[in-house]
């Protein structure tokens, strides 16, 4: 059964005045969160729970929008709520997305996120800050978290090179093009052989295309494995003579490592 379906359901058991929120407004919306069962609607006036809903109050004056006819909250308030319910990286990741399905601008997020007064303020004003246009999936905000948690510089997100007809010719997911430095991901999960798919990769990374140095990452990479994952960063990044900060701690919290 659909989201909207779900949702549809839920509200015929709610009270005038009620709306869809959080997960399910973020999933409405195209955005992309956490998996979560229930569907999530904000009442007038608290209720008890009921099985596969998860009831919410409004504790601040809500922006509720009316999609397909259904009343949920604007994607810059779900934005907002989500912010009492996520962590940073799973906020930015849902920002992003949301930019992609063209529901909002940054600079529109960030505007609206200032000004933002309630539970969570400061996380969802961060989060608001490291929101980018042109990310593909969720795996790209967190490659580019990753790297902007530990302290080093921010990559430039959706770098694309056209030929003199307008034509696109290649697309990098994150660069440092002073450098000649791209990183990468790449999101295959099912390769012959998953090791030496890994292998191929990194070999790769030795080759240089016209002076540039293009790293790759994989899931793994991310979730397994980032502090070696920020080390390949590092070496890259000194070899093609950028300047490489100490790195801060701050990166740990929000990637521990996974068996």
């Amino acid at each position: 059964m659909t989201h909207q379906l779900l949702a549809e359901g839920a509200l015929l058991l709610a009270e005038p005045g009620s709306y869809l929120s959080h997960y399910t407004a973020a999933r409405l919306w195209g955005g992309i969160v956490p998996d979560h069962a229930d569907v999530h609607v904000t009442y007038p006036r608290m209720r008890a729970q009921c099985y596969g809903i998860s009831a919410h109050r409004p504790k601040t004056r809500q922006h509720v929008v009316r999609w397909k006819g259904l009343p949920l909250t604007s994607p810059i308030q779900t934005f907002l709520d989500m912010s009492h319910l996520l962590g940073l990286v799973d906020l930015v990741v849902l920002g992003d997305s949301l930019v992609r399905r063209k529901r909002f601008t940054p600079d529109h997020l960030v505007a609206l996120a200032e000004k933002h007064s309630g539970p969570h303020s400061r996380l969802a004003r961060r989060a608001a800050r490291l929101v980018r246009t042109g990310v593909d999936s969720a795996m790209e905000t967190k490659l580019r978290l990753l790297i902007v948690l530990a302290g080093l510089p921010e990559p430039e997100v959706d770098h694309r090179v056209h030929d003199g007809d307008g034509k696109l010719l290649r697309r990098y997911d994150l660069s440092y093009l002073a450098h000649q430095l791209i990183i990468e991901y790449d999101g295959r999960q099912h390769a012959e052989s998953q090791e030496q798919w890994h292998h191929d990769i990194e070999r790769d990374e030795e080759l240089d295309d016209g002076g540039i140095r293009r790293l790759v990452m994989v899931s793994k990479d991310i979730h397994r494995t980032p502090a070696r994952t920020l080390g390949r960063i590092t070496r890259a990044m000194a070899r093609q003579g950028m300047e490489v900060p100490p790195l801060k701690d701050e990166w740990r919290r929000h990637f521990p490592r996974r068996p």
